[in-house]
């Protein structure tokens, strides 16, 4: 699966990095990329870089939980389509291991999409580990739609 597959998603994964970078500058720092999109899921890299280090030789949690929201907000376009109002309601999260100072691969994926509320879970690795480093669940409010 590359970048550009679909698989009836109903937004490219170029323009969601596009509508992100553009409504939350701060995104754009980070450097995203897509590696897979797909309806319902979605796989995001996080370089690994100076802006994102912690103490310890380590990556921040802040980072962290900005890629597995980002994650969501791509798992609920892809299945939505361009739905920049849709906004996170809820965000749990768990850090499972030491991230390696190295990029980090984002999963995301659909749990349960209804009319006004969509959940999906995320599961991060550090590059070429199997092992996850942390895990959120979490859940996006869907605008209503005007007729």
């Amino acid at each position: 699966m590359t970048a550009n597959d679909t698989t009836d998603a109903k937004i490219y994964a170029e323009e969601f990095l596009e509508i992100v970078r553009d409504g939350v500058p701060y995104v754009g720092q980070l450097g995203l990329s897509v590696e897979g999109w797909e309806a319902g899921h979605v796989r995001i890299r996080l370089p690994y870089s100076d802006l994102i280090q912690r103490p310890g030789g380590t990556i921040s949690g802040p980072a962290l939980m900005g890629l597995a929201d980002v994650t969501l907000y791509g798992v609920v376009m892809s299945l939505l389509g361009r739905t920049e109002l849709a906004v996170t309601t809820d965000l749990t999260f768990h850090f499972l291991s030491k991230p390696e100072p190295t990029d980090v691969l984002a999963e995301g994926r659909i749990l349960k999409l209804g009319r006004r509320l969509a959940v999906g879970e995320v599961s991060m690795t550090s590059e070429g580990r199997p092992q996850p480093i942390c895990q959120a669940v979490g859940s996006y409010a869907i605008p209503p739609t005007i007729d």
